[in-house]
């Protein structure tokens, strides 16, 4: 199976060097000043212990592409989306899945509008890396696992191949025919956590170490919950005992990308992860006062 992986960030970059790896045939779509360094340099990756190591991966940029590949992983940030839309578009053809690994579910909606439904699977990723300052990946954790599986009941490419394309590089996969719920339950866990460290501007410990950090961190996840409840994709029971042990925790250095963002003067998915939770809230009559806060928050750093 041929995958092109678009995006060489910490996400594609790290799954996309394990398929690689593993000798899967990759290529990953790059702009041209990246697609140069991948060329030269090869894909590295930084481990838990400091060491690098440079994987060689083919590196094509937009011009190259052509509707050859079985499967496409998207890994871009929300904010490229529309133009990643675009370059990717020449490489699906009849049988080709794509597979984001985007936060939130706005882009599902551009997607299936852009492929149809039948070549359209949905995506998590869990993985706990950054982008270093030369264009290494670097890990921060142990975490990584890709969660999949089709939007529609007819796909073009079942779960069953999808899956074995990607299982055995070097990192958990679980396929489920219950993909919806697996990103309603992660956008839960990524928007709660990441509004509260961005608008209190620290990690989740140091929150709720703060005088009424604790009802703030509380009230953010009932929000949170409320929304998702409301929009038919209740988090199970067990997730959410532990996504509010986690945001709940005074003594932990977690907090997000968003956060990270934000704090390094990057630009910030605000709209996709907190924006569009807001837009939803208020078709559905949810009072989210505390995510509109954050989402103004955010979009004023955006314009600055």
């Amino acid at each position: 199976m041929r995958i092109l992986v678009v995006g060489a960030g910490a996400l594609g970059g790290y799954f996309g060097a394990c398929l690689a790896r593993a000798g899967r045939d990759v290529d990953f779509l790059v702009r041209p000043a990246r697609a140069e360094v991948l060329r030269e340099r090869g894909l590295r990756v930084r481990d838990l212990d400091g060491r690098v190591e440079s994987t060689p991966v083919s590196a094509i940029t937009a011009d190259r592409l052509g509707a050859d590949y079985d499967l496409v992983l998207l890994a871009v940030k929300s904010y490229g989306l529309d133009a990643a839309i675009k370059d990717l578009s020449p490489a699906v053809g009849p049988r080709t899945v794509v597979l984001p690994f985007l936060n939130g579910m706005r882009h599902v909606d551009a997607l299936v509008d852009r492929f149809g439904a039948d070549r359209v699977y949905g995506g998590v990723g869990l993985v706990q890396t950054r982008l270093g300052s030369e264009g290494e990946v670097e890990r921060v954790g142990d975490l990584a696992e890709l969660v999949y599986g089709p939007l529609s009941d007819t796909p073009v490419l079942p779960l069953e191949e999808v899956h074995a394309a990607l299982d055995g590089a070097g990192f958990a996969t679980t396929p489920t025919p219950a993909i919806r719920q697996r990103m309603w339950e992660k956008w839960v866990f990524l928007a709660t956590l990441g509004a509260c460290t961005c608008l209190m501007r620290g990690t989740i410990g140091s929150v709720n170490r703060a005088p009424g950090g604790a009802e703030f961190t509380s009230a953010m996840t009932d929000e949170a919950v409320a929304i998702a409840t409301a929009s038919g994709f209740p988090p199970g029971e067990e997730f959410l005992r532990w996504a509010r042990s986690v945001i709940s925790d005074t003594t932990a250095t977690t907090s997000t990308t968003l956060y990270w963002d934000l704090t390094h003067g990057n630009p910030v998915e605000a709209d996709h992860i907190i924006g569009d939770l807001v837009h939803r809230a208020r078709e559905l009559g949810v009072s989210a006062p505390l995510f509109s806060l954050a989402h103004t928050h955010l979009s004023v750093y955006a314009e600055a």
